[in-house]
């Protein structure tokens, strides 16, 4: 079985003081207002299994260095002390992201003051099987072109893991019989997009069934990210193993479209990737936990986590439905307009 992250701990880290939640191994949906950190969840453990990976240079890099390296190249820092929660004085950020099996924990530490190095306490005993993605807020197919030379040649400001999930898009397809189990995770998305992702050229389009094929930039951008995610899948980056960190899915995309998405998240979990979704779309939620709630015994594990602010930091909350969250904002917002519409109407 493929190893899963079970836990992840953060004190005093950009804005939590002590957030220590268990994950499920499927689904894991992360809620909550602006600055409440979904995206700073995300991006931790994204940049520890991403640290974790074997290097893809032959330069020895010390894990100490690579952890702290990985963290200001995805957060963009002025220098990684600036990650430490901000209070008087000087403090202290701690971070353990725990795995399924025996001693298998990443922990580490840093002060204010550190630059390029964190302490590192706690080690894998062996290696992470699947590849880690982050999917960012906006598309990355129209920008992918020449981008990923270009990052590792110039000064860009932008997140690493923008370049990362670039070098995974230009991966070759899966062939054999690999392919023939793919199709299935792919359905729901083509059916989307109204065709099929396509690379030549060091450039993407989307070859739309019976209607050629358009350039990246001539397609809308919510059906871009579909195109990311489907690229994702058929190179076999996103099948059977692997770790999905998706960053506001629904941007850009109507609610129909939401519903696919939906299907896709659990027919990747159900696959064997694990997924974190950061989310303010209630419509994406409820969708969720309706596959859940139909009965299949196959569906993933499905966990909602809904992050809010407070004077000591942020608080979470999680449950398996969306009931037993202790305070879900958008799920009150909702309700609110909904009075405020039937109030309007009703005069």
């Amino acid at each position: 079985m493929a190893t899963k992250i079970s836990r992840i701990h953060l004190k005093d880290f950009t804005v939590f003081s002590d957030l220590n939640l268990p994950l499920v191994d499927g689904i894991n949906i992360f809620a909550g207002e602006n600055g409440a950190g979904k995206s700073h969840v995300l991006k931790a453990m994204y940049s520890v299994l991403s640290a974790s990976e074997p290097a893809r240079d032959t330069l020895a890099v010390s894990p100490e260095s690579q952890i702290a390296s990985k963290l200001v190249g995805v957060f963009r820092p002025e220098s990684l002390g600036r990650l430490v929660r901000r209070r008087p004085g000087r403090g202290r950020a701690e971070v353990d992201v725990q795995f399924t099996g025996p001693r298998q924990n990443i922990s580490f530490s840093f002060a204010t003051n550190s630059r390029s190095e964190v302490n590192l306490s706690g080690r894998l005993s062996r290696a992470i099987e699947g590849t880690p993605v982050y999917l960012p807020t906006r598309e990355l197919l129209t920008i992918y072109p020449g981008f990923v030379s270009l990052y590792e040649r110039t000064t860009l400001e932008f997140e690493e893991s923008w370049r990362d999930t670039c070098i995974l898009l230009g991966l070759p397809l899966s062939r054999g019989p690999r392919q023939d189990r793919v199709r299935g995770l792919l359905a729901p998305l083509e059916e989307s997009l109204g065709g099929s992702v396509a690379e030549e050229g060091g450039r993407f389009y989307l070859r739309v069934t019976g209607g050629g094929k358009y350039e990246m930039p001539l397609v809308a951008e919510g059906m871009r990210k579909l195109a990311m995610l489907a690229r994702l899948i058929a190179n076999g980056t996103l099948f059977e193993s692997g770790f999905l960190f998706w960053d506001e899915p629904e941007a850009n995309l109507n609610p129909r479209v939401l519903r696919h998405v939906a299907r896709t998240i659990a027919q990747l979990a159900r696959s064997g990737v694990q997924v974190f979704v950061g989310t303010h779309s209630l419509y994406l939620m409820k969708e969720l936990e309706i596959l859940k709630r139909m009965g299949d015994p196959s569906f993933p594990a499905l966990q909602f986590v809904t992050l809010s602010k407070g004077s000591d930091g942020v608080r979470a909350s999680s449950g398996e439905y969306l009931e037993e969250l202790d305070d879900l904002a958008i799920l009150d917002e909702s309700l609110a307009q909904s009075d405020r519409f039937l109030d309007a109407i009703a005069e």
